[in-house]
């Protein structure tokens, strides 16, 4: 079981975090143009892991943001970018959030630098047009 270079295993999936920002729906095409999609986070296990990854990359005590498969924007309704049911998965949302909905409908991984102790509550919903990182997700290839 292998994942393409650059890219992380984590159970049955490879991950990718850009080096670069662009909106959500770039992010999206970037992401299926690499035979994959943004990232459609179902457990505990599977947040924890890639808050752990995006703690890694982070350069300084500034926040990064980072874009998941998750966004409102089509139907005014929390979708995953596969159709998974928004219901029926575990969400990570920061205290507060997600806040206003008639303008930020895109979701992200929002991390403080090195050090954040927040590994389950750290989603924040930004607006769709915000240059974030991406992190994009396929399943790994049998050898």
């Amino acid at each position: 079981m292998c994942c393409p270079k650059g890219w992380r295993r984590f159970q049955g999936s490879c991950y990718f975090l850009s080096t670069d920002m662009m909106s959500w729906d770039k992010s999206a095409e970037n992401c299926t143009g690499m035979g994959s999609q943004l990232v459609v986070i179902t457990s505990k296990a599977e947040q924890e892991f890639l808050f752990n990854l995006t703690k890694e990359k982070a350069t300084s005590l500034y926040e990064t943001k980072y874009y998941i498969g998750l966004a409102a924007y089509k139907t005014g309704k929390w979708q995953w970018v596969d159709q998974t049911p928004y219901e029926s998965t575990a969400t990570f949302w920061k205290p507060g959030e997600p806040n206003l909905l008639f303008a930020e409908k895109c979701a992200a991984i929002h991390v403080k630098g090195k050090t954040d102790p927040n590994t389950y509550s750290n989603w924040n919903n930004v607006l769709c047009i915000t240059s974030c990182y991406r992190i994009c997700e396929q399943a790994v290839k049998l050898l």
